[in-house]
């Protein structure tokens, strides 16, 4: 069976591949164009699909008809056309868990560093720039007992919620399509409406899947209806966001300050004028960056596949529906 990987991994999930004896391949260049992309991904069984640059559409699947699975190199699988990938009895597998701990801490770190005007006040260093003692200049705030809201209170938020709540006691507030039991009974957190999420969160923090739905749910007319001293997070995707709007709701002084692990757009330009805000804080999508998570995502990825060259269901899949399709 041939695996396509279209970027490097960590060396554990290339080992596990070989071992169970697969035909693996990885091009030599890194940053491929959609048609080298293509070409790969049409003499492939199984693509391990590192990244999300390029689409898994309608349109892909009738290009490439010898795909046979998919194993993502990530939580997240918004680039994937899941319901066309089911039709067609591709599983799509993923990384769940394996990186909660490490993008919650980016959450954590992102809310302090905003928080205390880190960013700019580094800047201000590196420009040797520190001017003398100012006793109101570029003033931080504290976290101390304030209410953490949290859009999508999964694996990821419920990490962000406990670190919260143990080091600053935050209240924790939440909107979650569903009750999560565990973060109400462990941390107190509280099911509140998506309106009263806006309106009462010193922090709000975005944690959920993506869909179309959420398509820059975050904009102005949201912006202005949390407290002007708010601080927004997302370490979730870009896509949740209207950049513009957000940096507009910045400089009116609708919200307090902004996290950013991901943008809109991704990459964002080096001159987006919300780098100059004192109180924002923009990170290049590290969220997965540590050696414990990334070798994790390695291995799932691996075993994914090699359950799927074993016609074994995948113990990670984003579309169990394949499973119950395949046997009718």
């Amino acid at each position: 069976m041939k695996v396509f990987i279209n970027k490097r991994i960590p060396k554990t999930g290339i080992k596990m591949l070989e071992e169970a004896g697969l035909e693996i391949t990885v091009p030599e260049k890194e940053n491929l164009s959609y048609e080298e992309w293509l070409s790969y991904c049409k003499n492939t069984d199984v693509i391990l699909s590192i990244g999300s640059e390029f689409k898994y559409d309608k349109n892909f699947f009738e290009s490439c008809p010898n795909v046979k699975a998919i194993a993502l190199y990530s939580v997240g699988f918004d680039h994937v056309d899941i319901k066309e990938a089911t039709q067609r009895n591709i599983p799509v597998g993923n990384t769940p868990d394996v990186l909660s701990k490490a993008t919650s801490d980016v959450a954590f770190l992102l809310m302090q560093a905003v928080a205390r005007r880190a960013s700019y006040n580094f800047q201000k260093v590196k420009d040797d720039n520190w001017g003398t003692f100012d006793p109101l200049d570029a003033l931080g705030q504290e976290l101390y007992g304030k209410t953490l809201g949290i859009f999508g209170l999964g694996r990821i938020g419920y990490e962000m919620a406990e670190k919260s709540k143990k080091a600053f006691g935050m209240n924790i507030i939440y909107h979650n399509r569903h009750h999560n039991k565990e973060a109400e009974q462990e941390l107190g957190a509280v099911y509140v409406s998506f309106e009263e999420l806006i309106k009462n969160s010193d922090v709000l923090s975005v944690h959920a899947n993506f869909t179309s739905d959420h398509k820059e749910l975050f904009n102005y007319s949201l912006f202005e209806q949390m407290k002007p001293d708010a601080i927004f997070i997302n370490t979730a995707r870009g896509g949740f966001h209207n950049q513009k709007d957000l940096y507009q709701a910045l400089v009116d002084k609708k919200i307090w300050g902004a996290g950013l692990d991901v943008t809109n757009p991704e990459p964002m330009s080096a001159d987006d004028p919300i780098l100059g805000l004192s109180s924002v804080c923009i990170l290049p999508h590290i969220g997965s960056a540590t050696v414990e998570a990334r070798n994790g995502m390695a291995r799932l990825a691996a075993g994914n596949i090699i359950a799927f060259s074993k016609n074994e269901k995948m113990p990670h899949c984003a579309n169990p529906d394949v499973y119950s399709h395949h046997s009718s």
